[in-house]
């Protein structure tokens, strides 16, 4: 297994933060704006690069605020999909005014 080295090696964990954090980013403003989402398309899973070594420590305050992000955004979505799941219980539950479809029994031995 080969790592890139010196100055690259800072550039390249640059590189695959910033493409993360738009990752995140996305998400983010989706989750902002509610009819945004449906127009979106869907995310491509994000893939951690290969080769790069250890994360530079002068870039752990920014990996740390970007994995901050992530769990903040992934809790918000858990709220929303437990929110959605209680909204649709509750619509099957509502009243439409329309006709009940009800199975009609009519006693004909009278």
């Amino acid at each position: 297994m080969s790592t890139v080295s010196g100055g690259d090696w800072r550039h390249a964990w640059s590189d695959a933060l910033d493409e993360l954090e738009l990752d995140v980013a996305s998400i983010e403003a989706m989750l902002d704006d509610e009819h945004r989402h449906a127009e979106t398309p869907p995310a491509s899973l994000w893939k951690p690069p290969t080769e790069l070594g250890a994360l530079p420590l002068e870039l752990k305050p920014r990996a740390d605020e970007i994995l901050t992000r992530q769990l903040r955004v992934a809790e918000e979505i858990a709220r929303r999909m437990t929110a959605t799941r209680q909204q649709m219980s509750m619509t099957t539950r509502i009243e439409t005014g329309e006709a009940v479809k009800r199975p009609v029994y009519v006693d004909r031995a009278m």
